[in-house]
């Protein structure tokens, strides 16, 4: 005769714990409610295929480094924002990172760039992608540290692997003629293939002259805005909002 908590054991040895969690439950149902062993099977089946689901997306938002724990139900959309909801329906699905679409976002400072890049980065984990978010400061600390240890070219093969990349606050800090390299490289290596999201205080007519190199920028810009998604943030500031 089956022993249920032995086979429960069993579960929990092999570390399948969905499974685990529904068949423990199956115990307690009264003797009417009984599952069909069919039925116990798909339902532990089931249990277990979410439980991965959400073990996975516990690992990339863990591993994604979001500034905000932001989400899309949260993003506040107005016409003073220059922000829809349907627009943020046509992100929700990140069939953009299938597309190999890139999303940048402009807008004011405190205007909701960051949350709403930090938005669409979680949901892209939840929905299996590899994300990882820099601010611009620490993408810059990132590159040196890299070509002092002599990591540089495993870094450009790690950042290659990730669905979508964030950098935060681009233009803010100055570039030079290595990291403009590096974005080239980057945009490069993901040409067609990956996205990435960037936000800015500038607007993106202005982004030629921030990079201040006209044969580099006109090869950034070439691979970076063609056919990227742009979202351009409008009214005050949500902080001094907030602080209201």
């Amino acid at each position: 005769m089956i022993n249920k908590q032995e086979t429960l054991n069993q579960l929990h040895t092999l570390k399948l714990k969905g499974m685990a969690s529904v068949y423990e439950a199956s115990f307690a149902m009264p003797s009417h409610e009984t599952l069909s062993a069919h039925e116990l099977l798909g339902r532990m089946t089931q249990a277990e295929q979410q439980h991965r689901v959400d073990q996975k997306t516990t690992m990339f938002l863990k591993l994604s480094k979001l500034r905000y724990d932001a989400m899309f139900e949260q993003v506040h959309c107005s016409p003073e924002r220059n922000l829809t909801r349907d627009q943020l329906l046509e992100l929700s699905d990140c069939s953009f990172i299938d597309r190999s679409e890139n999303v940048l976002i402009t807008g004011s400072t405190g205007c909701g760039k960051s949350y709403l890049a930090c938005a669409i980065g979680r949901q892209a984990c939840a929905l299996g992608y590899k994300t990882l978010y820099f601010g611009m400061n620490r993408f810059i600390e990132r590159i040196a540290q890299a070509k002092l240890d002599g990591t540089y070219v495993k870094m450009l093969n790690q950042l290659e692997k990730v669905h979508l990349i964030i950098i935060d606050d681009f233009g803010l800090a100055a570039m030079d003629y290595n990291l403009k390299l590096t974005l080239l490289q980057l945009l490069e290596d993901r040409y067609g293939r990956k996205s990435i999201i960037l936000s800015s205080q500038f607007p993106v007519s202005s982004w030629h002259e921030l990079i201040n190199e006209p044969t580099l920028a006109d090869a950034i810009m070439d691979r970076l805005a063609v056919s990227a998604i742009r979202l351009e943030l409008k009214g005050p500031s949500l902080r001094k909002n907030k602080k209201k």
